[in-house]
């Protein structure tokens, strides 16, 4: 299958919409790309990022009538934001109102500049230093999900979704490993971070592993009845057959990794008119 996969954006619950959108705004320096009511489902949506649609990440928060707050769980990790200046940025969080869990400084063991903070719902965002020359051509850099297995996760990740392992990280004296995997380069493009602790390699080491915030990654492509049957034949699990969706038209499938984790596959050019 040649495909030209891209990772579209990430879906998760907020508690207040409007407290959301204001911290992405004034904290995140985002822009809000779309909106939309949609009160006969009581839900409203509101898609934010650092460019348009069509070749940047985007963050779609979905907030439901009437639900304040959400069991973010025990799996989500983070969110990564690449910024050239991490400290000036804890201080636009700071200015703006926002929660600062990690002060800027460098990453234990090594010598990249990150901080860590807090959306109004309590999503974590890691802050990620990327200096000059190089311009940051889509800052939102990462979904970072902890695993239980992660020679199954990249096995699922490559074969079923047919992503690239970009660079793998054993971490002795913290006793975990990361992979980091996508379509593209990381500079250039928001990849998954999985998070493996050595101790913790089922789903009882995780309580509510999956959560009621977080819901899933849409990854685009150019057939999804094709790629059904590619992640079915690498054998990965569907968890929604090839379709359209009622309502609005835009062809979808949907399968989970080996932990649970979500991910939609949605049709290019359905996609595409979306935006139109």
């Amino acid at each position: 299958l040649q495909d030209t996969r891209r990772m579209l954006h990430a879906v998760y619950r907020v508690g207040n919409m409007d407290a959301a959108i204001a911290f992405y705004e004034a904290a995140l320096g985002a822009k809000l790309l779309r909106f939309r009511e949609v009160p006969e489902d009581k839900y409203s949506n509101a898609f934010l990022g650092y460019g348009p649609e069509t070749t940047h990440f985007a963050l779609e928060l979905t907030f439901n009538y009437g639900v304040d707050s959400y069991d973010l769980g025990t799996g989500f990790g983070h969110f990564g934001l690449a910024v050239p200046d991490v400290a000036a940025a804890v201080e636009r969080v700071r200015a703006a109102g926002g929660t600062v869990t990690r002060e800027a400084g460098p990453v234990k063991g090594g010598s990249t500049v990150i901080a860590f903070v807090k959306d109004p719902t309590g999503y974590a965002w890691e802050l990620i230093q990327r200096a000059p020359p190089a311009p940051i051509r889509d800052p939102v850099a990462q979904v970072m999900l902890r695993v239980t297995d992660l020679d199954a996760s990249i096995a699922y990740y490559t074969q079923c979704l047919g992503m690239t392992l970009l660079r793998r990280r054993e971490n002795e004296g913290g006793r975990y490993s990361l992979a980091f995997l996508g379509y593209g380069p990381e500079e250039d493009n928001c990849v998954f971070e999985l998070t493996h602790n050595w101790d913790k390699t089922d789903a009882s080491a995780y309580p509510d592993m999956l959560g009621k915030g977080y819901a899933q990654v849409a990854i685009s492509t150019r057939d999804v009845f094709k790629t059904a049957a590619q992640v079915r034949a690498a054998g990965g699990k569907v968890t929604r057959e090839p379709g359209p969706v009622p309502g609005i038209g835009t062809k979808i499938c949907a399968t989970t990794d080996p932990d649970g984790w979500k991910v939609v596959f949605v049709d290019e050019a359905d996609f595409g008119r979306e935006l139109e």
